[in-house]
């Protein structure tokens, strides 16, 4: 994320990169024709993309906040892709977060009651 970030001053916000990834949804509607549901953009950084794939796949099998929030939304009925696209962008928020702030990360869950 560093080199395609260009150490994070290369996009303000951590939604301009992920619409530079291809992780971030868009409304599809063309013409006059019946809108659907929301797509991501066929024009991403690919490489980029299957890194943060394999980030999410990794995230879902080891951090119990992420496991859990994707069981339950898979449970919902929602399609397992979008749920990975959207702890992908979960993902990219949290990282830009820490490196804006220069703080270390802390998971609030540790501290929750």
């Amino acid at each position: 994320m560093l080199v395609y970030s260009n150490n994070f001053s290369g996009f303000k916000t951590w939604r301009q990169f992920a619409s530079y990834v291809g992780i971030a949804p868009f409304e599809y509607e063309s013409g006059s024709s019946i809108k659907r549901g929301k797509k991501v953009s066929s024009l991403s950084n690919k490489r980029i993309k299957g890194l943060l794939s394999s980030a999410v796949a990794t995230s879902i099998q080891h951090n119990p906040e992420m496991r859990v929030y994707y069981q339950k939304r898979v449970q919902e009925g929602k399609n397992k892709n979008l749920v990975k696209n959207i702890i992908s962008n979960k993902v990219v928020s949290r990282v830009f977060a820490v490196v804006k702030r220069g703080t270390p990360y802390v998971n609030l869950t540790n501290y929750a009651a």
